[in-house]
């Protein structure tokens, strides 16, 4: 166990740039916009002698508590889509790391110096495994939160240095609620994105070269050859059915939210209402479907694929 945790550090230590301060500069940046959004406000005020101050009998007077329950919706419809910006970014960080986790130390002959130490190939293909499905999105997850927090924080001071109580809106918004929603959506997503891993990983450490052009050509070339055996009238798979699986599971999987927008997660949800989309109930019922669990042993495969390569292939 210590020594899986060891490795854990060392794929963190090894790539915090893109798993850590990739996600921290895209939040730095979005405070920094916001920042030069209300300097631009103010700066527009002055100048043009407009009036924004509003005291707080009016808001309390043209807000109902309809508009004040409307407008905390929109502050967790707001918080979903400020984590997803980083998580976006996440997708294409996951997406070359996993590619390079078994290639790179190949390449440059690193390999040899980690097989000199008492570590198992099953381990090291594991905690690339765990970094990928867990330690990565989680990480994301807590510098988005807490950039959202500050985002908070900026906007109730502001508000509040023009005489408005933005309070009451806060507090009808759900930032914790929502934050531990999507907590849930964590381990759901890293089921559902297992055979893409498996799949990247699996090249990584097969190919001699350019594990990029394998991963994604051979699913492209399986999704135009069965439209081309559809076209031609020959036994073919599904269109639709060939592009979610070959297509979307095997090089999208690791997207975000990738298995609640498979799923069909929050459709028929009235409005904005992130709490209500992003329900336990709809979130964990991903994992009541055949087609998550066929996913994971198909991405075992892949992983026991990967970890036989890594332990024969010989590339000297």
């Amino acid at each position: 166990m210590k020594t899986f945790a060891w490795l854990l550090k060392r794929e963190y230590w090894e790539h915090r740039g893109g798993f850590l301060w990739t996600p921290v500069w895209i939040s730095v940046a979005i405070l920094i916009l916001t920042l030069m959004g209300i300097v631009t406000t103010e700066v527009f005020r002055v100048q043009g002698h407009v009036q924004m101050g509003i005291s707080l009998d009016r808001i309390h007077a043209d807000m109902s508590e309809s508009d004040i329950v409307g407008a905390g919706q929109a502050l967790d419809y707001a918080q979903l889509v400020l984590t997803a910006i980083p998580a976006i970014a996440l997708f294409f960080v996951l997406f070359f790391y996993l590619l390079g986790a078994l290639y790179d130390d190949r390449r440059d002959r690193s390999v040899l110096f980690w097989k000199s130490l008492p570590i198992s190939d099953t381990a090291t293909v594991l905690s690339k495994t765990v970094t990928a499905m867990l330690v990565a999105p989680l990480i994301a997850l807590a510098v988005a939160t807490a950039g959202y927090l500050a985002l908070l924080a900026l906007i109730t001071l502001w508000t509040a240095l023009h005489g408005v109580n933005a309070l009451p809106v806060i507090a009808a918004a759900h930032p914790l609620g929502m934050a531990w929603r999507l907590l849930l959506t964590v381990p759901v997503d890293a089921l559902w994105a297992l055979p893409c891993i498996g799949w990247l990983l699996f090249w990584s450490s097969s190919v001699r070269s350019k594990p990029f052009l394998w991963a994604v050509l051979v699913p492209v070339v399986a999704i135009t050859l069965n439209a081309w055996f559809g076209a031609m009238g020959l036994p073919h798979i599904d269109g639709s059915t060939m592009a979610a699986n070959a297509g979307g599971r095997l090089l999208l999987g690791i997207a975000p939210g990738a298995a609640w927008h498979a799923q069909g997660l929050g459709r028929g949800i009235p409005g904005d209402d992130a709490m209500q989309q992003l329900a336990p109930s709809h979130v964990l019922g991903t994992l009541a479907t055949p087609e998550l669990w066929i996913g994971v042993l198909v991405g075992a495969a892949l992983i026991g694929g990967a970890i036989w390569f890594r332990r024969w292939r010989d590339d000297s």
